[in-house]
C-alpha cells in the first residue's frame, strides 16, 4: 500500500509537505501541490481517513440520531424517507452518514456528547426527540453542531428544518369545511410533540375563521399509532354520533380512525369523513385511499443535511426552514349528507 512516504521520496519533498497539500494548506505552492498530486494518482495512493480525522480533529461523518425508533416507525416510513434525503446531500460532498437509535435506557447510560464522541461525527441531525425529553437541553448547551427536525430551537449551534404544520392543518380542514362538514372532530398525536402543537392550532383556526364554536371534547390524543387512534375514534363516535368528518394529524392514526368507523357500522366517506396527515406510501393503497396533507420527507432531511454542513463549513450560522404542505385529495372525504 502507498504511503504518504513513498509520495514524498519521488516528489523530493518533505513527508510534511506532503502531508499539506494533499490536505489542502494553502502554505504549499501551486507548483508542488500538483506535481504531488499527480505523483500520488499515479501510485495509486488511498488516504487513511480515519488517520486524516484524528490530525484535523474532524471525521467527515454526520450522524441522524433518532428518538424511539421502533417496529411501529416501520409502517410510516419517516424515518428512511429522512435518511434518504440526507443521504442524498452527503452524496454530493465528502461526508459520510451514520445512522444510531436513542432510547430512555440509553440516555441514562450516556450523555449526548458521549453518544457523539463515540460515534466520531462532527455534528448531527435529531429526529423524532420529544419536547420534554433530557436529551434536547444536553443539545441545546451542547457545542456539537445540530440541526433538529420538527422542534423550532435555535442558538449557536442549533439550527431547525420543519414543515409548516400549521398551515397544513389549515389545509386539511378547510377542504373538510369546503366540502359541508361542520362537526369536524380532530384526533391528534400528543403533548411532547411540537408538531402536534402545530397542526392542532391550524385545526383551531380553520374552525374559528370558519365561525364555528370550539368544542374540547372532539379533540382527542392518539399518540401517533393506529391502534391508540381506533381506541380514541371509537369511544368518540359512540358519544358523538353527530361528527362527520375527523382530521388526524397522522396517516396511521387516520387508519386507525376508518377502522374504528367500521366497528360502529359507518362507512367513510359516506357516512364519515376522514383526513389524515404525511402522505406515507400506505395512504394511496388503502380502501377508501387517503385525502391527506402531503409533507415531503426526503427534502426535510436534505435541507438538514445542508443547513448542517453549512455549518461545519462555517458558511452560515445556524438557521431555520420551514417547507410547504401539499393537500392530496382522494377517496376518504365526501360532501356532508344531506340533513347532517
Amino acid at each position: 500500500m502507498t504511503t504518504i512516504k513513498d509520495i514524498a521520496k519521488v516528489a523530493g519533498v518533505s513527508v510534511t509537505t506532503v502531508s499539506r497539500a494533499l490536505n489542502g494548506y494553502s502554505d504549499v505552492s501551486e507548483k508542488t501541490r500538483k506535481k504531488i498530486i499527480e505523483i500520488s494518482k499515479e501510485l495509486n495512493y488511498s488516504p487513511n481517513i480515519l488517520a486524516r480525522g484524528l490530525v484535523m480533529n474532524k471525521s467527515k461523518t454526520i450522524g441522524l440520531l433518532v428518538s424511539g425508533f421502533n417496529k411501529e416507525s416501520v409502517k410510516d416510513n419517516f424515518t428512511f424517507e429522512v435518511l434518504s434525503g440526507i443521504n442524498q446531500c452527503a452524496a454530493e460532498t465528502d461526508y459520510d452518514l451514520v445512522l444510531f437509535n436513542t432510547n430512555s435506557t440509553k440516555q441514562r447510560e450516556k450523555t449526548y456528547a458521549q453518544l457523539c464522541r463515540e460515534r466520531r461525527v462532527d455534528g448531527v441531525i435529531l429526529q423524532g426527540i420529544k419536547t420534554d425529553d433530557p436529551y434536547l437541553q444536553e443539545v441545546v448547551e451542547s457545542s456539537i453542531p445540530c440541526v433538529l427536525i420538527d422542534i423550532p430551537i435555535q442558538t449557536e449551534h442549533v439550527g431547525y428544518v420543519s414543515t409548516d404544520n400549521s398551515l397544513g392543518a389549515e389545509k386539511a380542514v378547510r377542504h373538510l369545511l369546503e366540502l359541508g362538514h361542520r362537526n369536524i372532530a380532530m384526533v391528534n398525536g400528543h403533548d411532547f410533540a411540537y408538531v402536534s402543537e402545530e397542526r392542532l392550532k391550524g385545526f383551531k383556526k380553520a374552525v374559528s375563521d370558519a365561525g364555528i364554536p370550539g368544542r374540547e371534547e372532539w379533540i382527542v390524543n392518539g399518540d401517533f399509532k393506529e391502534y391508540e387512534a381506533e381506541k380514541a375514534v371509537f369511544e368518540l363516535l359512540k358519544i358523538h354520533p353527530c361528527i362527520t368528518a375527523i382530521f388526524c394529524a397522522s396517516d396511521l392514526m387516520a387508519f386507525g380512525a376508518i377502522k374504528a368507523a367500521a366497528r360502529l357500522n359507518l362507512s367513510v366517506p359516506e357516512d364519515l369523513s376522514v383526513v389524515g396527515y404525511d402522505d406515507i406510501l400506505l395512504a394511496g393503497y388503502v380502501s377508501p385511499s387517503l385525502t391527506t396533507i402531503a409533507q415531503n420527507r426526503e427534502m426535510l432531511g436534505f435541507h438538514a443535511a445542508r443547513l448542517l454542513m453549512d455549518m461545519l463549513n462555517k458558511d452560515s450560522q445556524p438557521a431555520h426552514l420551514l417547507l410547504e404542505t401539499e393537500l392530496k385529495v382522494r377517496k376518504s372525504t365526501a360532501p356532508v349528507k344531506h340533513g347532517d
